[in-house]
């Protein structure tokens, strides 16, 4: 009896120590008289998470309830210590002038239990210096020439296609036909594969290439863990990537490098510059230190992010602009006289040249992207304590991640009037002199910006001139205004699909 009261009063003791511990932990950013929220134990300020509420949409509240109020707020990236970035100056501190001091994103990866998460987008210090390195010669403007025979030709049978689609039903679920376009984009320049998504929704590749994006191991409760305590979930030896989506796109990639050096097959797409990267005796970077040749987990790693970053991200701008375009007829035609005009002036020929002649058209993404970035923050983490040079009050200490809500920033009327009005003139080449590029981050900023931004505009481009050149889109009952997105997914990604009425030019 004795012992049992001993047991009771000790575990009532270490409760009470932890609850208090944990009370001082989460009062962090209010004795320091910064402002912010009170969080939920486990998942800090992001109530709702992947269940009942978009990231992007709680990072919006939380900017506009705080703008103004200083250079960050205090933020609680699940159980981590985080700051939550509200000014411009800073932004470009963190993201430019003091890279070096926040150069990685802090996210879990795991490259010998998990060889898929070894990718560029999630490794840190050195390995992802070299990382960057040896791939940024494979997305120069060269190279994306060479790769755009191979998506032009999947892009005739997107019209194809959508034509079939729109003789079937004038009413089109364009989110869907958007992706399968980008699925076989992604399953040629990546894999070397026909993947035939275009032909068949349901092809294994597309299928699989879904749930990558939205199925992760242990779901919210295991993103939690391995964000808060990314070394101990190592040491346990802990993966995100789903079993057998790992067997299938690491079987994927051995194929693939197999045949092609077996049979000495070139396509001059990713998958070549990748094979080069493994096989290449000596590499150096632009420093000139010599750099080792990928393996082949590090070659996957890359196919793997390529297909992730680019297939959603790429098919859901596309999706979001033809919405915006459908609402906003005098811009569409706009946009349909450009492509009409440049194709007419290069006898129909449909170049890798004329893309570059499409300004408007381009200030058409830009502004799709800047209402719909699909990635709506950018995340970072600091190196060492860091006191912000303009206000030394505020101190982002070493470990904490850093979040910039580029999202919210794109949609405040103090650096874009009306910001919630589809306006392609904000990116008018007046408008861009007028306003800091800070502003408008859907790739990011400085050395860590996304290094294939000219392939995924390259495929969203190539996609709308070949749509506008063939159709026209409007609103229909089944148009679903304004768009809701799903809270199941990081990125922003309408919930129920877009809907449209599309007729022939």
């Amino acid at each position: 009896m004795m012992f049992t009261a001993v047991l009771l009063v000790t575990l009532v003791a270490i409760l009470g120590y932890l609850r208090r511990k944990m009370r001082q932990y989460h009062s962090y950013w209010k004795r320091l008289g910064i402002p912010g929220e009170d969080p939920h134990w486990l998942m800090g300020n992001l109530p709702g998470f992947l269940t009942t509420t978009t990231i992007a949409d709680s990072f919006q509240r939380f900017y506009e309830k705080f703008k103004d109020t200083g250079p960050f707020v205090g933020f609680y990236l699940f159980t981590k210590l985080s700051v939550f970035v509200l000014e411009p100056d800073l932004i470009k501190l963190v993201l430019i002038k003091d890279f070096s001091k926040f150069s990685d994103r802090g996210m879990f990866h795991n490259p010998e239990d998990d060889p898929l998460s070894g990718n560029l987008f999630k490794l840190e210090g050195n390995r992802w210096r070299n990382m960057r390195n040896k791939l940024s010669p494979t997305f120069t403007s060269g190279k994306m020439k060479n790769m755009f025979p191979l998506i032009h030709d999947i892009g005739k049978e997107f019209v194809r296609v959508f034509r079939q689609t729109m003789q079937h039903n004038e009413i089109v679920e364009v989110s869907d036909l958007m992706g399968r376009f980008t699925s076989d984009v992604i399953g040629t320049c990546a894999f070397g594969l026909d993947t035939n998504s275009l032909k068949d929704p349901q092809s294994h590749f597309r299928v699989k290439g879904k749930r990558s994006l939205n199925e992760l191991r242990y779901g919210p409760l295991g993103i939690a863990f391995r964000m808060n305590f990314p070394h101990l979930a190592r040491r346990l030896h802990m993966k995100e990537t789903v079993a057998d989506l790992e067997e299938y796109f690491l079987g994927l990639v051995r194929d693939t490098l197999n045949y092609r050096e077996q049979n000495n097959v070139r396509r001059n797409d990713f998958m070549d510059m990748l094979i080069d990267l493994k096989n290449n005796k000596l590499m150096k970077s632009d420093s000139g230190e010599e750099l080792t040749n990928l393996t082949f987990g590090e070659i996957a790693a890359q196919a793997f992010v390529f297909l992730v970053a680019g297939f959603e991200t790429s098919s859901t701008t596309m999706a979001f602009a033809l919405y915006e375009l459908a609402q906003n007829t005098q811009i569409q035609d706009q946009a349909r006289e450009e492509v009409l005009r440049v194709l007419e002036k290069h006898n129909q020929e449909f170049s890798y040249e004329c893309m570059k002649e499409m300004v408007y058209l381009e200030q058409v993404i830009n502004e799709t992207l800047r209402l719909y970035p699909v990635v709506p923050f950018i995340l970072r983490q600091a190196s060492e304590d860091y006191e912000v040079p303009y206000n030394r009050k505020f101190v982002i200490k070493k470990g904490m991640s850093v979040i910039i809500p580029h999202a919210a920033i794109q949609r405040d009327e103090k650096y874009y009037p009306q910001p919630n009005r589809f306006n392609p003139e904000n990116f008018s080449p007046k408008k861009l002199a007028e306003r800091d590029s800070i502003l408008y981050l859907p790739f990011g900023d400085g050395p860590r910006n996304c290094i294939g931004m000219r392939f995924g505009k390259m495929q969203v481009v190539i996609g709308l001139i070949l749509l506008l050149k063939n159709f026209k889109f409007s609103v229909c009952p089944q148009t679903e205004i304004p768009v809701k997105c799903t809270p199941k997914n990081v990125l922003i990604s309408p919930a129920n699909g877009i809907k449209l009425r599309v007729t022939q030019v």
